[in-house]
């Protein structure tokens, strides 16, 4: 790959290289400042709200010029869509490494234990670090187009399917009451929720919560 290019006669035209021509250093770069574009876009969006956060801010609080955002996607909104998918992606994959970590184990998993797992993940999502992706998604939901929230709805649907087994199995085990679907609904508002009131660092931890949520909606199973 380093070998020097034959010399070509003079009469002839340079030969161009096949394929996409070499990137420069700041393109090499662009997939890691477009993370960087989207971390400062999500911490600002939840701070500060979509309305009041201009691409200027954004771009400042990433480092960049105030015309770079555009580099990478069209308009705030899309940059704001961008937010809530990459939300949805970071949490679908935090939710399948928890779940396989949790089953490599040993033994097998009950239900109770999955929604466990799935819960404590849930709420390391919302509330963990870099967490501002999905509260993102909470507030400002109304601000996408009707296209961009049914790309998002796809992820967040995915997300959610591997949860409704986990409760259908509680339920047909006597360990969850009522309808599962609304059992679902009602155990995301109220996870959900904690983006409101939860402070880190004080007297209740993550699984802290997770048990108290356990406890709130499953009966006991002794």
């Amino acid at each position: 790959m380093n070998a020097a290019l034959p010399v070509s006669p003079l009469s002839e035209e340079p030969r161009r290289a096949r394929g996409r021509p070499r990137k420069t250093a700041d393109e090499r770069d662009d997939g890691n400042r477009r993370q960087e574009l989207l971390r400062a876009a999500a911490r600002l969006f939840r701070q500060q709200g979509f309305a009041a956060t201009s691409t200027r801010d954004i771009a400042a609080a990433a480092g960049m010029r105030s015309g770079s955002p555009f580099y990478h996607f069209e308009n705030k909104e899309a940059l704001l869509a961008a937010v809530m998918l990459e939300g949805m992606q970071r949490a679908t994959g935090r939710q399948a490494g928890a779940m396989h970590a949790a089953a490599s184990h040993g033994h097998p998993l009950s239900a109770r234990d999955c929604l466990r797992v799935l819960v404590r993940n849930h709420l390391e999502v919302l509330l963990g670090d870099e967490s501002d992706f999905i509260p993102v998604m909470l507030y400002e939901w109304r601000s996408l187009s009707e296209v961009q929230r049914q790309a998002v709805n796809e992820l967040r649907r995915e997300y959610e399917a591997v949860w409704v087994p986990v409760l259908q199995a509680l339920h047909d085990r006597g360990e969850l009451s009522g309808d599962t679907s609304l059992a679902r609904l009602m155990l995301f508002g109220a996870l959900n929720w904690a983006v409101q009131w939860f402070e880190p660092g004080r007297k209740k931890s993550l699984d802290d919560l997770t048990e108290a949520a356990l406890q709130l909606f499953l009966k006991d199973s002794t």
